[in-house]
């Protein structure tokens, strides 16, 4: 077994007032894996990784001199955007494709995988936080997502997504931020809910009291990285709105809706 760094660390001022995360940044799978049975062409669809996310986020961490944690590792081994309780944790079937590798997954061997790439990744981020608290500033957290452009059939008109839970105060400039762009279509907890409990925005934004945004990005716009690039300056102004606001910088509870998940939030596009 080789050693695989579970997650890409890129530096900036720990005082910046973002931290930038990247969930499902790649579909790059350790050695031993293989490709976890599937065809090269499964790995590089949606269901593999978030086509363009792990660019905008690079991108936007460069801008503003955030400090950024992308992951390294396909989702499909392990989705470090789900709670270690969650049934999609490992995926045996994603969006019609069966995953061989995942088929017969034990205990011993989801332990395995949530100590070698879930569970690091996430106590990187808790660091990440802490130095930022350190300096006296409170961060937001924003993570970089992406889906697809049709869903079953069904062309979706959103170009971003906004995803939140009852913590309203960086989504609420972030929408703020497009409301007088027409020609920029956002949705608001669309295409997906961001009421997911156990989530990455719900460990460490919803119960430490860290203002937080999921935001989503369509893949068709960056699936390249002159559209990924394009698509990050065009957040820029929004992600500078939610940094501007002080009350976005205080560690501050406002609960989870807890209620039935919405299941469009474990759709894999």
């Amino acid at each position: 077994m080789t050693e695989y760094p579970p997650f890409q660390e890129l530096e900036g001022r720990p005082d910046n007032g973002l931290i930038l995360l990247c969930d499902h940044a790649s579909n790059a799978l350790p050695e031993e894996y293989g490709t976890l049975g599937l065809a090269e062409s499964q790995l590089e669809r949606h269901i593999g990784y978030d086509i363009g996310a792990g660019e905008v986020t690079r991108a936007l961490a460069e801008h503003f001199n955030a400090p950024a944690l992308l992951t390294t590792f396909s989702r499909l081994l392990i989705d470090p955007n789900r709670g270690e309780d969650d049934p999609t944790l490992i995926m045996k079937l994603s969006d019609g494709a069966v995953v061989p590798g995942n088929a017969g997954v034990g205990e011993q061997e989801r332990t395995d995988r949530l100590n070698r790439f879930y569970r690091p990744y996430h106590a990187a981020i808790d660091q990440m936080i802490s130095t930022a608290l350190a300096t006296g500033v409170a961060p937001v957290l924003v993570s970089i997502h992406s889906f697809t452009d049709n869903w079953r059939g069904r062309d979706r008109p959103w170009h971003l997504g906004c995803l939140w839970d009852l913590d309203d105060r960086a989504p609420r400039r972030f929408l703020e931020a497009f409301a007088g762009q027409s020609e920029i279509v956002v949705g608001d907890n669309e295409p997906y809910s961001g009421a997911l409990k156990n989530d990455c925005m719900y460990q460490h934004g919803t119960a430490l009291g860290i203002a937080h945004v999921l935001i989503e990005v369509r893949q068709d716009l960056i699936a390249d990285q002159q559209g990924a690039r394009a698509w990050a300056a065009k957040l820029v102004p929004s992600l500078s709105a939610i940094n501007a606001d002080a009350d976005c910088h205080v560690v501050r509870h406002f609960g989870s809706r807890n209620g039935p998940v919405d299941r469009r939030s474990l759709r894999p596009g």
